[in-house]
């Protein structure tokens, strides 16, 4: 680079030339996008992270920068200097910001050549995520990228306005710290100084804040990255990013009233939507009956019906032994128009695989009566019954599946959004948010073999459910919300336990012994002895949120540098090997497969 710089200082960015007044000359700094020789002129479309401005060289006019303009190529880095002046009328791009204007160069500075990249940085450009990730700092340039990055910016700021103007304090707690597994496993970092013992980096600050409350400091927050080493998908990643909040003094009321209004600044600082307030409210079990899923998606309806009473003491034998093991019978409508074949309905029993669904029943009521595999067993009272539950018309479609109660509504909500996607009733500007409360506060894990907690053990119970704690926990209630936008939970948290005494018994329900909590969470259960307040809190995923922002499809699009699906990065190739003499001062070395 030369030290000429100075003679080309930038006095605009792009997206300024704009407004600049015609005459006025200018120094724009950037990359070249393209480079057009129309035999005589030469048109260059600079780009910086504010957008493209069209720069014009005529050789009659500026022989020297003509010549300096045949020597850049894509992505070279420039400064160039000219006057600013408005396009012939025929010649305006009214889809661009600057396209109205234009810059006549007299002078370009080459400021550091460029290697033909390994794909054309533009949007709409196809190449493979592998491709995209190893050359994530050209990718980055590509304008839709840095959209989103700029809105995660935008929206930090907003939080952390937002939260300073409502008392909260920024206060930053520790990445290394203890390994308190009782979620998705930890990120170990072995210690030097004390062989054979680990750190842990963080999952969440949850303790951390919940001890600031102890501590006085009344209202907590930190916009924080955490670390779970999980199996990933398209909206996880083994780093991310939280907005973490926590509060005293305070019952679920004030902080969802605390946190909606923060999302609703959210929304409307950063792409300009207004969010209805206040926020719908929907019980756990309100939601898994309507919607199958604690994360229901409220931007269309096709709610689930129950109508195991309707077809009760039919001959089907899929009916009738389902109900007789307990399980129940749900069915949604999907109305009409709609084209779906007889391999679409059948292709039904596919998407609901994975949930443990042995497949969809369907019936469409059609101008000249019912067409189902169910016609020969159930009555045409009990079609009526079934049209009535579930508001059929003729041209409607109703899909049915008979499991246990848990499978059937997980197995039934996964067709109801595939159906709204193929038939196009999702609003690609629509959001619909929303509150989940109630939850239960412990669940049967089939994996360990024994209750688990639904959130974290340190979720309140229902003060009315306490006494169920050492009879029946599987029925206790837990004092934890969560905030759904568009199908996705976006945040989640709950009031907390703030006595010694109620912390024990849940961890005994849990099967966590009194020396393995001690030697686990003693410092926590020392810390509630001393006057700890009552408290409660939550934590939004940033990044699951910037992605709903942006309607980008992958996490990794509003992260300036994600690991790949295997939590690898191809850029920088990590995580890599490290020499023998790094891992003896630990006390570790490889361990050969087999």
């Amino acid at each position: 680079m030369k030290a000429a710089m100075q003679e080309m200082k930038r006095t605009h960015y792009n997206a300024d030339v704009a407004q600049a007044p015609e005459g006025s000359t200018v120094v724009l700094t950037g990359w070249v996008q393209k480079r057009r020789d129309l035999g005589g002129l030469i048109f260059i479309d600079l780009r910086d992270r504010t957008g493209i401005v069209q720069a014009v060289v005529n050789p009659e006019t500026d022989p020297r920068a003509h010549a300096a303009a045949h020597g850049v190529k894509p992505e070279y880095c420039i400064a160039l200097t000219g006057e600013v002046r408005m396009r012939p009328e025929d010649m305006r791009n009214p889809s661009m910001p600057t396209g109205n204007v234009e810059v006549a160069v007299k002078g370009i500075q080459v400021l550091n050549e460029a290697k033909t990249p390994p794909y054309v940085l533009e949007d709409g450009v196809e190449a493979s995520d592998a491709l995209r990730l190893k050359y994530r700092y050209l990718d980055l340039r590509r304008p839709s990228l840095q959209r989103n990055i700029f809105l995660r910016h935008k929206a930090g700021a907003s939080v952390r306005r937002y939260l300073d103007a409502q008392g909260f304090i920024d206060v930053e707690t520790p990445v290394l710290t203890k390994s308190t597994p009782e979620g998705a496993r930890d990120y170990l970092v072995p210690s030097r100084v004390f062989p054979g013992k680990c750190f842990a980096l963080p999952q969440s600050p949850q303790l951390f804040k919940q001890l600031l409350m102890v501590a006085g400091f009344d209202r907590y927050y930190q916009i924080v990255k955490c670390f779970r080493d999980e199996d990933l998908r398209a909206d996880r990643q083994p780093e991310f990013t939280q907005i973490d909040i926590e509060m005293s003094f305070v019952g679920m009321d004030d902080i969802l009233e605390i946190t909606e209004g923060m999302i609703a600044d959210l929304f409307q600082e950063t792409i300009g939507v207004d969010l209805p307030r206040p926020l719908m409210r929907m019980t756990y079990d309100e939601a898994m009956d309507d919607y199958g899923t604690d994360r229901p998606d409220t931007r269309f309806g096709m709610k689930l019906q129950t109508i195991a009473d309707i077809v009760a003491g039919s001959d089907f034998r899929v009916f009738s032994s389902t109900l007789a093991e307990g399980g129940t019978v749900k069915a949604f409508a999907v109305k009409g128009p709609h084209e779906f074949s007889r391999k679409d309905l059948d292709s039904f029993g596919d998407v609901v695989a994975d949930f443990g669904a042995k497949g969809v029943l369907w019936a469409r009521l059609e101008a000249d009566g019912w067409k189902s595999p169910l016609t020969k067993f159930l009555s045409g009272d009990q079609f009526d019954a079934l049209a009535g539950r579930l508001d059929m018309g003729p041209g409607d479609l109703a899909l049915i599946i008979a499991a246990p109660k848990d499978t059937a509504n997980a197995s039934l909500s996964a067709p109801r959004i595939h159906v709204a996607q193929r038939l196009g009733l999702i609003g690609p500007d629509a959001f619909a948010a929303l509150w989940v409360t109630d939850f239960p506060l412990l669940q049967w894990s089939a994996e360990d073999k024994r209750l688990v907690s639904v959130h974290h053990p340190f979720t309140a119970p229902m003060a009315e459910d306490l006494p169920l704690l050492g009879s029946d926990p599987g029925k206790v209630r837990s004092q934890a919300y969560d905030m759904v936008i568009n199908g996705s939970e976006v945040g989640g948290g709950s009031i907390r336990i703030h006595t010694p005494e109620v912390q024990k018994r849940v961890f005994q329900a849990i099967g966590l012994g009194e020396e393995e909590a001690r030697t686990k969470f003693g410092f926590l259960l020392d810390a509630l002895q001393y006057g700890a307040p009552p408290h409660g809190g939550i934590a939004f995923g940033l990044d699951r949120l910037i992605m709903i922002l942006t309607r980008a499809a992958s996490i990794r699009d509003v992260i300036a540098f994600p690991k790949t699906q295997k939590a690898y990065c191809t850029m920088t190739d990590a995580p890599s090997e490290v020499s023998p003499a790094q891992l003896a001062e630990l006390g570790l070395k490889y361990r050969k497969e087999g």
